[in-house]
């Protein structure tokens, strides 16, 4: 598996938006990451300067999302929905997406699911619960 570290992260995304700027030729992976950049304009600033985001401490506590966690959420979703994994994500999801009205907003619905899941499996030491996920989604989906 691979396990990217913070400043890849950072790196990956902040190449990925220079190319777009520049008109390179964008991996697959890379396009998909600039169409959620693109929904994203107040990342550009944090995006266009590489050694600012490689030292950049994003504090919750002071208000401040880390963008890069964002977008890499972003990232993660449209993967999973790509493969159905965990299996029923993509159906769960578009239960979400059709009640809200947009995919957008009902990715970060599922954002909030990933980071419940993530927490939950880092806490308990055990694997992430693909079906608690899931439901979790389901749920979301199913508020009137």
């Amino acid at each position: 598996m691979f396990t990217p570290s913070q400043h890849d992260v950072r790196r990956f995304f902040c190449d990925a938006f220079r190319k777009l700027r520049e008109g390179t030729p964008l991996t697959p992976l890379e396009a998909m990451a600039c169409d959620w950049i693109a929904e994203h304009p107040e990342y550009h600033a944090d995006l266009a300067d590489l050694d600012a985001a490689l030292a950049a401490v994003f504090d919750v506590d002071a208000g401040r999302s880390n963008p890069f966690l964002h977008l890499a959420m972003h990232l993660t979703i449209s993967e999973q929905l790509s493969i159905d994994q965990p299996r029923g994500i993509k159906q769960a999801f578009e239960l979400l997406a059709a009640r809200l009205g947009s995919a957008h907003d009902a990715q970060h619905e599922v954002m909030e699911c990933l980071g419940e899941m993530m927490w939950a499996s880092q806490r308990s030491g055990l694997p992430p619960d693909g079906e608690r996920y899931i439901d979790c989604v389901r749920r979301r989906a199913k508020r009137g």
